[in-house]
């Protein structure tokens, strides 16, 4: 459910998709600064500190592109998981989604809930039919999370910087119509 649409707030069974505050920042830097999580993203730099999270918090609360949403995972009872957001890539025709879980939330089903939940609001709240992700080839769990979210495979694999590891790495492009 989308209780607003300027900055929506989507509940699932265990979950409640928000936008991220300024309070959420040391939560959210305990949980990325573990090299398991940073090293499977594009954006997040090693090591990563509360001094990141702030800027990024900073960064999406004044964003005002209709383009771009970011929201906190916040697991019930838990608070802050992680975060899911959806962005434009310049040079991209479709806009794309990607997330992140600390490591206490992992094996649990929360990454797939989040994505539906963020991916039923984006077909109705946001009207976009048409998304693109990926995952690096060695993260097969996020592909899986990303197939069980309805996105297929293009047969399309970029290399794609991974600021962590400080290295273009093999990332297996997926679609979804909606």
């Amino acid at each position: 459910m989308v209780t607003s649409q300027a900055a929506p707030v989507i509940r699932t069974d265990r979950l409640r998709l928000r936008p991220p505050e300024p309070a959420d920042a040391r939560r959210l830097a305990e949980l990325a600064n573990d090299w398991d999580v940073v090293r499977m993203t594009a954006r997040m730099p090693w090591p990563y500190p509360p001094e990141e999270a702030r800027a990024f918090i900073a960064r999406v609360r004044t964003n005002a592109s209709p383009d771009q949403h970011t929201f906190l995972i916040e697991a019930d009872g838990d608070g802050p998981a992680g975060l899911i957001g959806f962005f434009h890539e310049a040079g991209q025709r479709l806009p794309e989604v990607g997330y992140w879980l600390g490591r206490p939330f992992w094996g649990r089903g929360l990454a797939t809930e989040a994505l539906t939940g963020a991916l039923l609001w984006a077909d109705t709240g946001w009207r976009r039919r048409a998304l693109r992700s990926g995952h690096f080839v060695d993260n097969e769990a996020s592909g899986g999370v990303l197939v069980k979210g309805g996105f297929l495979y293009t047969g399309e694999v970029e290399q794609r910087f991974s600021r962590a590891r400080g290295e273009p790495v093999a990332t297996r492009m997926m679609v979804r119509l909606a």
